[in-house]
């Protein structure tokens, strides 16, 4: 099959348009297979940003009824959605908010009557977006919504390495209180069978931090591991998960523990990200779980401080548009 990719450069003013560019203009390695990319953006954007970059890049026009086709290098197909106000490199403007909306509104209906077989989102910028007057927490949540999904997980992979969370974006000081049997019940069984479903992983194997240093030390250090973190394993142990742990992150976090894991699931962002972005920084991705449809992203943010220069790495969305690809390849199996 040739997977029809749906991409959403994200924020006009950050890294977004230029990465997009760069995927088309700049040469795709050989190892990621052919497919049909679709920019859902406003044409004149990536014009601009592709004559800033010197590059001649072809808009072919996008037609949701032909097979797809391919997408030749230099080129992008195009959904086009028009910007509010023109894009600056570098400087925000709220006007633009909903365009940014609209292109992720387009990419999830798109994916959900299966017109993409998948989507690969470009860094948004939160704070613009809630300014234009459309409340907005992330990517994640949004296309939950639009799903009608309830709970989603978000993980990232570099490599082989791949670390889904209990807890994302939140405080700290709240996460013990946020993590409950039923959420670690929750968030484990959407990883395991998405290990199982989407990496066709047929008996994963989970590796679990423990919240706290030492993992407790046997209640010394904490009891979340005693009273909460164990008990939800044994439950989901009994119905046939392969669970390691809790155990310790800096023991979990080594090369022979690893080895014994598909995945591992960390207690909260920043327990597990440092980790998996010291291994793939550049290259590294996130995948949300738990969706009807495949979807994956860069691992960065807008960069607006140097949005427009042309130094952007495109590692991050090579590899987020190759794991889409592979995913929606497995999934027509």
């Amino acid at each position: 099959m040739t997977p029809r990719i749906a991409l959403t450069p994200g924020e006009p003013a950050g890294i977004g348009p230029e990465l997009a560019v760069k995927l088309a203009c700049a040469g795709r390695p050989a190892d990621i297979a052919p497919a049909q990319i679709v920019a859902i953006a406003d044409p004149e954007l990536l014009q601009q940003e592709a004559a800033r970059q010197g590059k001649p890049l072809q808009l072919l026009p996008f037609d949701p009824s032909e097979p797809p086709a391919a997408t030749p290098e230099g080129a992008l197909h195009l959904l086009p959605v028009s910007l509010a106000a023109p894009a600056h490199p570098g400087e925000l403007n709220s006007a633009n908010g909903h365009y940014v909306l609209e292109t992720l509104e387009r990419a999830a209906q798109g994916c959900l009557n299966r017109t993409f077989d998948a989507v690969v989102t470009g860094p948004v910028h939160k704070g613009v977006i809630n300014e234009s007057g459309t409340p907005f927490s992330g990517h994640t949540e949004f296309f939950a919504e639009q799903a009608g999904v309830e709970k989603v997980v978000m993980m990232l992979a570099a490599d082989d390495l791949r670390v889904a969370l209990a807890t994302t974006h939140i405080p700290l000081k709240d996460v013990s209180s946020a993590i409950s049997a039923d959420t670690l019940q929750q968030v484990l069984t959407i990883l395991h069978r998405s290990l199982q479903h989407q990496f066709r992983i047929e008996h994963p194997r989970i590796g679990v931090c423990g919240l706290n240093p030492h993992a407790g030390e046997g209640g010394h250090l904490g009891r979340e591991e005693i009273d909460v973190i164990t008990p939800a394993l044994d439950t989901l142990r009994g119905l046939g998960l392969n669970l390691i742990g809790p155990l310790p992150a800096d023991t979990l976090f080594t090369p022979p523990q690893l080895a014994r894991c598909d995945a591992v699931l960390a207690m909260y962002h920043d327990q597990g990200l440092p980790v998996l972005k010291f291994k793939g920084f550049g290259r590294a991705i996130n995948i949300t779980l738990g969706l009807p449809f495949i979807r994956t992203s860069v691992d960065h943010g807008t960069a607006l401080n140097i949005a427009g220069q042309g130094i952007a790495d495109s590692g991050s969305l090579l590899a987020a548009v190759s794991q889409a690809i592979e995913l929606a390849q497995l999934r027509a199996i």
